[in-house]
């Protein structure tokens, strides 16, 4: 485990996913390291789970609004201000760049949609894990 001594801040792209097969596999509610969605999973794209941000790292995030123009920024902040995620999940390899949150319900998710968030990383991977 390494604790982040000094945060590493990330500003990027991100979007909403619900257990539903159109948006997963067959496997639903189960993660790429076989956990079970909750509030709280985030998955990465791949480039970022290669060293930035391993399976089991813990971040903070930050609404800053959404994707194109920074509008309605903080509208996602009540919900994620208790939560520390965690990197369970794996996103599509066409994905750079990305982190998707997942989310209770579809309709949530969508009002969510893609906006730009900051994410303080808290731990970098699991503890014991090298």
């Amino acid at each position: 485990m390494a604790l982040a001594e000094t945060p590493r801040v990330l500003i990027l792209k991100a979007t909403a996913y619900t257990s539903s097969v159109w948006e997963t596999d067959r496997t639903p509610w189960i993660t790429a390291t076989g956990a079970r969605t909750r509030l709280g999973i985030i998955a990465v794209s791949r480039d970022l789970l290669k060293g930035t941000l391993p399976y089991g790292s813990l971040v903070k995030i930050e609404d800053l609004g959404r994707w194109k123009d920074g509008s309605d920024a903080g509208r996602f902040d009540p919900l994620f201000q208790n939560i520390l995620f965690v990197v369970e999940d794996t996103m599509n390899k066409r994905k750079r760049q990305q982190i998707d949150i997942w989310f209770p319900d579809r309709s949530l998710a969508l009002k969510f949609g893609v906006r730009r968030v900051r994410l303080t990383v808290v731990r970098y991977g699991r503890p014991g894990a090298q």
